[in-house]
């Protein structure tokens, strides 16, 4: 039998159905990485990842063909995760006791496919309305919403959602701590108010889900889980988790890559970023990273970038993604026995601040754009009202199978949630439109 800190460990492919005498079939083949496989297959051919197609990534469905879903997101997240962990492989030949651990390809495109499967429609903004009504029924936060999915929704297993192995779950796992553990919200305005900016919900999982997270570290030494649930405590803002376990690292960073450069180019392809922005707000402050590829090309990532050729484009931004992708170690935290906790994916500081400049280049000449906002707070709007009806008129409103989780549920108001959450974009407006528009709606509406 392989030690307890091996990743053969027996603990790392179970499942929590197992626990209850349930015997799964091979898949594929005998070998490891096949659990793994069938984790990914669970993920890509569940009804939460279809739905991401039609889910915010920053630009509303429907305002172009060209940029990037939810979906294509996490397809290119899964494409670096890999890449990241190819290149590690070759980096640390020499090392087996990282070797070891690095992720099998079934293993990290598992964690990097599912990592956003509990994103409600209209994206952050949705979030952020699902919370505003969530916080005193344990919260919602998009992360806790995954482990929700493959845990109890998901429609591989009645009783625990895809069920899917413990260490792919592990590396879902971006925020261990629960809501009431670090929920620490401002004072809300003393009147009703379209502004729900207090609500923004603390990096966390929901409190519904604490058994969850108990079954995954229950791999780990009581001393490591322990450590591993540290959270710390801030004045006037959430608490937030200190620590994740190495396949997360992983994921993080291939999801940190693909949001600083792939919606960059989406950006530039609308034609939403101007040759002077970039200069005032990216080429400046990258000048202190003497080293780094657009200070060392400057000219010809301007040129490329600003081309208005895709072809043109993409060359500069596969280079931009390979660069980033060899400036990645691995490290070690203390105080952890386990190296799947022990061992950490690590940006190189200069690359690190790169990326820094990148997403905050992205976040403010566009997510943060008028435009966009006003598309995110009409989101908003129509999830807290469709929250409100649904809640008081579930009998009327609520699909059969929903009605009857509601009536076997303590938690009205998660069931609700989930309901809301699994939503696309184009459902919850048709469902919005259909309630509340008096010209639209029919019978036959499905």
């Amino acid at each position: 039998m392989e030690h307890k800190h091996s990743p053969l460990s027996p603990a790392w492919i179970a499942r929590r159905r197992y626990e209850a005498g349930y015997t799964g079939k091979t898949f594929n083949s005998d070998s490891l990485d096949s659990e793994y496989q069938r984790d990914r297959a669970r993920i890509i051919h569940s009804a939460s990842f279809r739905r991401l197609q039609s889910k915010t990534q920053i630009f509303s469905i429907g305002d172009s063909d060209f940029y990037r879903t939810r979906l294509t997101h996490s397809l290119e997240v899964a494409q670096i995760g890999s890449g990241i962990c190819e290149r590690l492989r070759q980096t640390y030949a020499q090392q087996s006791e990282i070797q070891a651990w690095i992720p099998s390809m079934g293993l990290i495109e598992a964690i990097c496919l599912g990592h956003d499967l509990g994103h409600p429609p209209f994206g952050h903004g949705g979030e952020v309305a699902l919370n505003s009504v969530m916080h005193a029924h344990g919260g919602f936060e998009g992360n806790g919403q995954t482990l929700r999915i493959i845990s109890r929704l998901g429609e591989y297993s009645p009783e625990h959602g895809l069920d899917l192995s413990r260490r792919t779950m592990l590396g879902l796992l971006k925020y261990p701590v629960l809501h009431h553990e670090v929920a620490n919200y401002p004072q809300a305005p003393a009147q009703q108010s379209s502004n729900i900016d207090h609500a923004q919900p603390p990096k966390c999982l929901h409190d519904d889900e604490a058994d969850v997270l108990e079954w995954i570290l229950a791999a780990f030494s009581p001393q490591d889980s322990l450590h591993f649930r540290q959270q710390q405590a801030r004045v006037g803002k959430h608490g937030k988790a200190l620590h994740q376990g190495f396949d997360t690292s992983i994921m993080e960073l291939a999801d940190d890559i693909a949001y600083g450069v792939h919606d960059l180019e989406d950006a530039l392809a609308m034609e939403l970023v101007s040759a002077r922005q970039w200069q005032e707000l990216v080429l400046q402050p990258a000048q202190a990273l003497s080293t780094c590829p657009l200070m060392q090309e400057t000219d010809f990532y301007q040129q490329k970038l600003f081309s208005g050729s895709d072809r043109e484009r993409k060359h500069a931004i596969s280079r931009l993604v390979n660069y980033f992708i060899a400036n990645i170690r691995v490290t070690q935290q203390a105080g952890f026995d386990s190296p799947a906790l022990q061992l950490q994916a690590e940006m190189e500081q200069e690359a690190h601040d790169l990326l820094l400049i990148l997403k905050k280049f992205v976040m403010d000449v566009v997510i943060r754009r008028p435009q966009i906002q006003a598309l995110e707070f009409k989101g908003q709007q129509m999830i807290m009202r469709l929250f409100t009806t649904l809640l008081e008129n579930a009998e009327r409103l609520l699909p059969s199978a929903n009605l009857a989780q509601l009536q076997q549920s303590g938690n009205a108001e998660r069931v609700i949630c989930d309901y809301i959450a699994s939503m696309t974009d184009i459902h919850a407006t048709r469902l919005y439109h259909r309630l509340f528009s008096p010209d639209i709606g029919s019978v036959f509406d499905k």
